[in-house]
Order: C-alpha cells, then sequence, then structure tokens
C-alpha cells in the first residue's frame, strides 16, 4: 500500500519510463503531490494493466498535484551518453521545468546522478512505494506511449503502437527485415542472437 514519504519538506517524486527500449525516447516525470493526496488506484504503472487505467490516473494525478513536470531524452544523446545516464539526465530535465525548487527527490532506483544542490534519496522499487514515485511512473509512462503511438504512424513497420519500442518478437522481427530507422538506438542490441532467433522460433 503506497503511503507519504514523511517529512515537511517539498518532496518531488522521480521515475522514467522506456530504459529497456530499442526505439523511441526514454521519459522521465517529477512530482509533488499534497501531503494529503490518496488513490487506492495508484500504483507503480507496471502493475496498472491497461492504458485506460494509466490514463485515468494521469488525470487525477495532474488535476491534484501541487506541481508535475515531463521531460524526454531522444535515441541520440541516449546513444551519446549510454541509457542509464540519459535517464538520469531525463529526470534532471524534468526537475528543471519544475515551478518551485523541491527540497528532497524521491528516485526510483538505487542510483542517480545528483542535481545542482538538491538533495536525494534512491528507492529500490520506490513506484511500488511512495505516491509521488508512483504518480511520476504513471505520467512517464503514459506521455512515452502516447509519444510511441503518434510515432508509430509514421512508421508502421515495427508495430510501436502495440510495443511501444521494446524488444518484443515482432519488433525485432521488422528490424531484421526492414532494418533500423533514425528513432532506434543505435548503441542497443537490435537484432537477436542467433540462438535467440531459435529460441523465439523467428526467422532470419
Amino acid at each position: 500500500m503506497l503511503r507519504h514519504y514523511k517529512s515537511k519538506k517539498i518532496i518531488a517524486g522521480c521515475d522514467e519510463a522506456g530504459r529497456g527500449c530499442l526505439a523511441g525516447p526514454v521519459f522521465a516525470a517529477t512530482v509533488v503531490l499534497p501531503k494529503n493526496y490518496k488513490n487506492k488506484d495508484l500504483d507503480d504503472s507496471k502493475k496498472v494493466k491497461t492504458h485506460q487505467q494509466r490514463a485515468i490516473l494521469r488525470k487525477d494525478i495532474e488535476a491534484n498535484a501541487l506541481y508535475y513536470a515531463v521531460a524526454k531524452s531522444s535515441p541520440r544523446e541516449i546513444d551519446k551518453i549510454n541509457i542509464l545516464n540519459a535517464s538520469f539526465l531525463t529526470m534532471h530535465k524534468a526537475v528543471e521545468k519544475l515551478e518551485i525548487v523541491p527540497d528532497l527527490l524521491l528516485i526510483d532506483g538505487n542510483r542517480f546522478n545528483p542535481y545542482k544542490q538538491i538533495q536525494y534519496e534512491t528507492i529500490i522499487k520506490g513506484d511500488g512505494i511512495y505516491y509521488s514515485i508512483a504518480a511520476a511512473s504513471i505520467l512517464a509512462k503514459t506521455y512515452r506511449d502516447d509519444y510511441m503511438t503518434r510515432l508509430a504512424k509514421k512508421f508502421p513497420l515495427y508495430h510501436w503502437n502495440t510495443n511501444m519500442g521494446y524488444p518484443t518478437i515482432a519488433h525485432r522481427q521488422a528490424i531484421i527485415d526492414h532494418g533500423p530507422c533514425t528513432h532506434h538506438r543505435k548503441s542497443f542490441r537490435l537484432y537477436p542472437l542467433p540462438e535467440q532467433l531459435k529460441l523465439f522460433n523467428v526467422k532470419k
């Protein structure tokens, strides 16, 4: 069950979406919630089963948050500094867009690059513990899914409207058949290894 971080400080939860994808940007969100905010349906975005449920949660978060911001980093940025640093950079971008400077950042995960002089705390599986991180995970996920759905209309061969850029069998097969495009992350292994092809029963 989610809870609020006990502090009188201004707390901003941060999370990212799209870190394990083969294509598209990585998104991050940061959210400052009222101390009395409650929503029994809010959870880690990976545990919220449908896009419709996440969309409803997004509306509630945006309507009730004191402050929130969403940012993205491109595949080119990811290739330049690697996906881990790009995830941190994208969180920095989101925090920079906030209308206030929080006293403390709650980061989902176990690593983070410090941002300016703002204190931070990393929390493993924090999106299933604290409201603010869970809210950030919902915003990052829904904004990224909407972006990839729009992008899929221009690049229908890769089925991004269903796989959102993740390495599904259909996505990998499309890369094998048609090659990567400008939105693919060149620093990632785009093509399956031979043993993966055999496992997935995918044609070469």
